[in-house]
């Protein structure tokens, strides 16, 4: 599919989120309780196929976090950015897409240890760089007094 088809599609489809065309990529944002679902959604309906996560980045803004998936169907050769954001920024937390995704798994492991993410039912959610204790350091308001760090 072609952005604009993908756009068409996925406006008919999925009709509580956010659609828009962004720079590269088509963009969708959903609520943190439609996740889990649109994920299974979007990887076994027959029309997207987006089957592969190749990117999960973290996102700290201010008010709440946010998670943003770049995903891809390898069979259609098309491409899309899933957004959501958690509804509480002290304790952030959202479902796990490993499940749906398995190349997820490290990155929502990176996204916990380095900003304090918690992924619900996520089979193995432990740090994977740095010791307990840290904090999370991509956080805004971090503050390190051992190391001298501060945002």
């Amino acid at each position: 599919m072609t952005n604009e088809e993908l756009l068409s599609y996925l406006t008919g489809r999925f009709a509580d989120a956010e659609i828009k065309q962004g720079v590269q990529y088509v963009e969708m944002t959903v609520k943190a309780e439609d996740l889990h679902e649109t994920a299974v959604q979007l990887k076994e309906t027959d029309e997207t196929s987006f089957d592969y996560v190749f990117c999960l980045t973290g996102v700290d803004y201010a008010e709440n976090m946010g998670i943003i998936y770049h995903i891809e169907s390898i069979k259609h050769r098309h491409t899309m950015v899933l957004k959501v954001r958690t509804a509480d920024r002290v304790n952030p937390a959202i479902d796990t897409v490993s499940d749906v995704w398995i190349t997820a798994k490290y990155h929502e492991r990176e996204a916990y240890d380095l900003l304090g993410i918690h992924f619900n039912n996520h089979t193995d959610l432990r740090r994977l760089f740095l010791e307990d204790g840290w904090g999370f350091p991509l956080r805004k308001d971090y503050v390190d007094e051992i190391r001298i760090v501060e945002r």
